[in-house]
């Protein structure tokens, strides 16, 4: 069965909601993903047809054991690629869940699995190597910051 990548963002917010809450409403899906509800409604009715979730109007949203499969994917994936980009590369929180949001769909299992092998074995062996590059990184960015902000202040 065919799942696009906004359907897995529909199961992976769904399962987050319900972790989290307990509970999985239109109104909070709708929030999560910044859209409205009647788009919600139209997709929880699209993935029940293809029985990820149980769904009827005004009723509970549950996902199947399918759905919740698919979604414990995309958040585990998820939570890779936020760790090994803020962990690994420096990036800061908030583009690396901006990125880890995009990467999470397209990343293939043995990729996100060798990458998860990776940054256990640089951690492991090697974390001064990480600290050392992350030191430089922030030190390079915020460098470039203090430039941008001179060149702002001379053209006035």
């Amino acid at each position: 069965m065919e799942i696009s990548k906004r359907e897995e963002e529909y199961l992976e917010a769904m399962y987050i909601l319900h972790k989290n809450k307990g509970i999985i409403r239109v109104k909070d899906i709708a929030r999560r993903l910044k859209v409205k509800p009647p788009s919600v409604v139209d997709a929880l009715k699209k993935l029940s047809e293809k029985g990820l979730i149980q769904y009827e109007k005004y009723d509970r949203i549950l996902l199947t054991d399918e759905g919740k499969e698919i979604a414990e994917k995309v958040y585990s994936k998820h939570k890779l690629l936020m760790n090994f980009f803020i962990e690994i590369l420096g990036i800061p929180p908030d583009i690396a869940e901006e990125d880890a949001c995009q990467f999470e769909h397209h990343i293939h299992d043995i990729t996100a699995q060798r990458m998860r092998e990776f940054a256990k074995y640089i951690q492991e062996q090697c974390p001064y190597v990480i600290k050392q590059f992350i030191k430089e990184h922030i030190e390079k960015r915020k460098s470039e910051d203090s430039s941008k902000i001179e060149e702002v202040g001379n053209e006035h």
